[in-house]
């Protein structure tokens, strides 16, 4: 029995799934950046409608005459449209991740890439940044790292065999967390630009602190 026909599925599907992540962490990105998006994001009915309409206008654009003489360009941002509205997630109104972050005390959490466990195994896992602690978590929520905020000495993101790695260094420890893909770097300096202005945040405080016990 010939294996050609799976082998052939399992590359499409592996296509797809990188499409979709793809897609997925540069709506991340977007939505990071833009508190509107975010807060349309969150409103179950608002973003029902907006995919909805966002397809019902992406098929319209596509089957317009097509003897325009922009009809062309017209149907094929149409098509975008409709398939853009497919692949939007549908509305979070607040995740497993959210309820976390409250718990913990976390103002903000992003991406904290890979980082090894023991020698072998690895870990994807996020930070869960606040004023006194970052905790990098897996996808259970169990702490892999925890990191006093305020004790964080040094931030460095730098390029290594394909990939970006961000290195932590607090009191006498370190520690990397890669990060992989087409958005590697991006995630990876949104990681240390957090971290930074968590550390900044958490020193400005003890400072104070001690300024007012004196």
């Amino acid at each position: 029995m010939s294996t050609i026909p799976r082998a052939i599925a399992t590359e499409s599907g592996s296509l797809l799934h990188r499409v979709k992540n793809a897609f997925g962490a540069a709506f991340f990105l977007l939505i990071q950046h833009s508190p509107k998006l975010l807060e349309l994001y969150r409103n179950e009915k608002t973003w029902t409608l907006f995919r909805v309409a966002m397809g019902c206008t992406g098929a319209a654009l596509v089957i317009l005459p097509l003897t325009l003489w922009n009809g062309y360009f017209t149907a094929l941002f149409g098509l975008t449209l409709f398939v853009v509205s497919i692949l939007l997630p549908p509305a979070e109104l607040e995740s497993a991740t959210d309820r976390k972050a409250r718990e913990l005390g976390a103002q903000t959490v992003v991406s904290g890439g890979e980082v090894q466990i023991g020698n072998t195994l690895s870990a994807e896992v996020q930070f869960f940044i606040s004023s006194s602690h970052t905790w990098a978590m897996n996808k259970t929520f169990d702490p892999v790292v925890v990191i006093p905020t305020a004790d964080i000495s040094s931030l460095r993101v730098e390029s290594s065999w394909g990939n970006w790695v961000l290195r932590v260094r607090w009191a006498d420890r370190k520690e990397d967390f890669v990060f992989k893909g087409i958005f590697a770097e991006r995630f990876a300096r949104l990681a240390e630009e957090s971290l930074r202005q968590a550390n900044l945040a958490a020193r400005s405080g003890a400072a104070k602190t001690r300024a007012a016990r004196a």
